[in-house]
C-alpha cells in the first residue's frame, strides 16, 4: 500500500522543489533521521542508477532533486523556520549541511499561503517581509514578497535568466551571511596556495558568505569562463578533475579532515570559477555583452556544473566580488564595488553585497538579490508505505 503527506510543487529562482509543512509529514519523519530521509528519497525518486528519477518528483538534475521542510519558528522575531535538503540522485543520501537560495525566493510565498506568518503582517495590497529562520545553517533571510488583494502575487513582469516565463519580482535579503563567531575567508587570507596532487596548484580564493565556496580563476583550469553545461557536464575527465579539487580545497577550509569525506558531503563546498568580462552566447541563445557585466562565473553543483547560478553561490560571489584583493574582484577589474552584474551559463544576475573590515576580520553584513518565484502544484505526494 501508499501512503501520502500533503505537498506543493514550487518554483524557487532557477530551481524546483518539494515543499513540506513540517506537521504535514508522516509522524516519524516529524524528526530528523533515517525515517525521514528515506520517505524524502522516495519522494524525489533516488537513488536512481539511471540518473532520471522517473518513479518520483525529481527531474534528474542538482536543480530540481530539492525538499523544504518549513514550520512556524520558534526563533524571536522570526515568522518561518526554513529547512533544506539536496537530494542525491544516484546515491541513498541527502545533504542538510547548506541553504538553497534559489528556493529561498519560495520560502515566503509558501508560509504566506500555508498560514505560517501571521495575518496582521500580510497587507491587502503592497509587500510583506517574510522573516525566514535557515535552519541548516542558521542565518536570516527577508523575503519581500508581493501582495496583491490579500493574496500572494505570483505573475509578473520580472525577467530572470534561466526561468523561461516571467513572474513577480521577490527581492531577497541575506543578512549577516557569516557567523559572528567564525571567519568569511576561514585561512584568514584572501588568497590562498591549493596543491591538488596530479591535477595542478591554482590560487584559490576561500570563502564562507552565503555557502563555503572554493574561487578560481578560469584560465587556471584551462578555461574562458564562457563554459555552458555540455562543455563540462559531458566530460568526465573534467569532472573528476574538479571534484578533486573541491574534495582538497575542503580539507583546507577546514570542512573535512579528509579528502574522501568530500564523496558524502556533496553539496558543500561549492566549486567556482571567474574571469574578466567577455562576450558570449547563453545557453537560450541570448547574447551577453562584455559591457553588461563586470565579471563572468561559473560554478558546480553536485558534481555538475549548474545550469545558471545557485542562489547561495551568487550570495558568495556578491560577496567575494565587493572585497578588493580576491580573486572574484580581480576578475571584476580590482576596483571597490557595491553591487555586480555576473554573467552566468542562462545570462546575468545583479548582486548587491555589503562588507566590512572590522578590526582586521571581514564580515558581510547583508547580500541581497531578485528572484522570482511560482507554485506549479499543491495536493499529496505518495510514497509506498514500506518506504521509510
Amino acid at each position: 500500500m501508499q501512503t501520502s503527506a500533503k505537498a506543493t510543487y514550487m518554483r524557487g529562482g532557477t530551481s524546483k522543489g518539494a515543499f513540506f509543512k513540517l506537521s504535514d509529514l508522516p509522524e516519524p519523519c516529524q524528526v530528523a533521521g533515517q525515517a525521514r530521509d528515506n520517505f524524502l528519497l522516495r519522494v524525489v525518486g533516488s537513488p536512481d542508477p539511471y540518473g532520471k528519477q522517473i518513479d518520483g518528483l525529481g527531474n534528474g538534475s542538482s536543480s530540481t532533486s530539492k525538499v523544504v521542510i518549513l514550520s512556524k519558528s520558534d526563533q524571536a522575531d522570526h515568522d518561518v523556520n526554513y529547512l533544506f535538503g539536496q537530494v542525491a540522485i544516484d546515491k541513498p543520501m541527502i545533504d542538510w549541511s547548506g541553504n538553497c537560495g534559489n528556493l529561498t525566493a519560495a520560502v515566503g510565498s509558501f508560509a504566506i499561503m500555508n498560514g505560517l506568518v501571521d495575518k496582521a503582517k500580510i497587507p491587502d495590497n503592497g509587500i510583506c517581509e517574510v522573516k525566514i529562520w535557515q535552519q541548516n545553517i542558521s542565518k536570516t533571510i527577508i523575503a519581500h514578497v508581493p501582495i496583491t488583494d490579500g493574496q500572494v502575487q505570483e505573475t509578473g513582469d520580472f525577467e530572470l535568466d534561466g526561468v523561461t516565463f516571467l513572474a513577480a519580482e521577490v527581492k531577497i535579503e541575506f543578512i549577516d551571511p557569516v557567523d559572528a563567531d567564525g571567519d568569511m575567508f576561514p585561512t584568514g587570507n584572501l588568497i590562498d596556495h591549493l596543491a591538488v596532487p596530479d591535477v595542478g596548484e591554482f590560487d584559490v580564493t576561500f570563502i564562507n558568505a552565503g555557502i563555503p565556496t572554493i574561487f578560481l580563476r578560469a584560465s587556471d583550469l584551462g578555461f574562458t569562463g564562457t563554459e555552458l553545461q555540455k562543455d563540462i557536464n559531458t566530460n568526465s575527465e573534467i569532472l573528476a578533475k574538479l571534484e578533486k579539487v573541491r574534495a582538497y580545497g575542503a580539507v583546507q577550509m577546514g570542512l573535512i579532515s579528509d579528502v574522501k569525506e568530500a564523496e558524502t558531503r556533496q553539496h558543500t563546498p561549492k566549486i567556482a570559477w571567474v574571469a574578466p568580462p567577455t562576450d558570449y552566447t547563453a545557453s537560450s541563445g541570448k547574447q551577453v555583452k562584455a559591457s553588461e557585466i563586470n565579471l563572468l562565473a561559473r560554478a558546480m553543483s553536485m558534481g555538475q556544473l549548474h545550469h545558471a547560478m545557485m542562489g547561495t553561490a551568487s550570495v558568495a560571489i556578491g560577496t567575494a566580488a565587493t572585497i578588493v584583493g580576491t580573486i572574484v574582484n580581480e576578475a571584476a577589474g580590482g576596483q571597490a564595488l557595491s553591487e555586480v552584474r555576473f554573467g552566468h551559463p542562462s545570462g546575468t544576475l545583479l548582486v548587491g553585497g555589503q562588507s566590512e573590515c572590522v578590526d582586521g576580520k571581514w564580515l558581510a553584513k547583508k547580500v541581497s538579490m531578485s528572484r522570482s518565484a511560482r507554485r506549479l502544484m499543491t495536493g499529496e505526494v505518495w510514497v509506498p508505505a514500506d518506504s521509510f
